[in-house]
């Protein structure tokens, strides 16, 4: 109520947004699509004090990575507002990317951190098929439109290509995290090798400004009157009547997959 009192200052508000699971162009998680409006709620609803960040991520697609990360930037330039991070289990990869979108971030003492590198995986089948008796036909138009076919033997060639690949957008991650972490980064050379650092360790690398949880942390710096608002994506009627069992039971699969990389 003390909010619509002319001339009675309101208590601090911190908007809080979920970064939970793997990133992936998905248009149900973590994606632009999905978080983009939940961000510029988050951002524009009442003029809060600051936006924090709860990121247990293993990482994923680099571009929705980007995009998400790019948003909050523009966001908290615009409307001057600082943010801050604050780091569960894990946040790898692109999941450490989105926490260098905040201007600070905190972690647990058994926080997972780093993992700045990129990384492609598939399956060669060919062998497999041939036991089998199975002859592979494809038919292109355009040299390059087999690449990678998992069913036929690697080419050289196409490895090289792909390398080429994750050395770009590998060193767009270091760009990234140089520009926002700036003199607080180690020069230790194992720092944008895909290695991953915990708890004070990652502190001491530049990846992290300290340990700290969400509720202290913004009492610390608000007040013990701060109060939090939650956004995150809103689930259709489908979604929640299960709908989609199948394809979530899939993701979910998947999802556990990349934190299992981690120990997770």
């Amino acid at each position: 109520m003390k909010r619509w009192i002319p001339f009675v200052k309101s208590d601090p508000t911190v908007a809080v947004i979920r970064l939970q699971g793997q990133i992936a162009n998905s248009g149900r998680g973590l994606d632009d699509v999905t978080l983009g409006p939940v961000i510029e709620r988050a951002f524009t609803r009442g003029k809060p004090d600051a936006v924090a960040l709860e990121i247990n991520s293993p990482g994923g697609s680099p571009v929705q990575s980007s995009l998400i990360a790019a948003r909050i930037r523009r966001l908290a330039a615009e409307k001057d507002i600082p943010v801050f991070a604050f780091v569960e289990d894990l946040a790898a990869s692109g999941g450490y990317w989105l926490a260098c979108a905040a201007d600070q971030i905190l972690i647990d003492d058994s926080s997972i951190v780093g993992s700045i590198g990129v990384i492609s995986a598939n399956f060669g089948l060919n062998e497999l098929i041939g036991r089998y008796g199975v002859e592979r036909r494809v038919h292109t138009a355009g040299k390059s439109k087999s690449f990678l076919d998992p069913f036929q033997p690697e080419k050289p060639a196409d490895v090289k290509r792909l390398k080429g690949w994750l050395e770009s957008i590998h060193t767009a991650f270091i760009d990234h995290v140089k520009a926002r972490r700036g003199a607080r980064l180690s020069d230790d050379p194992a720092l944008f090798t895909g290695e991953v650092w915990i708890g004070r360790a990652a502190v001491d690398m530049g990846l992290a400004d300290g340990i700290g949880h969400l509720v202290p942390a913004m009492k610390d710096r608000f007040g013990d009157k701060v109060r939090f608002r939650r956004y995150g994506p809103k689930k259709s009627l489908f979604t929640r009547f299960g709908a989609q069992v199948t394809d979530d039971i899939l993701t979910g699969v998947e999802e556990r997959a990349a934190f299992a990389r981690f120990g997770l």
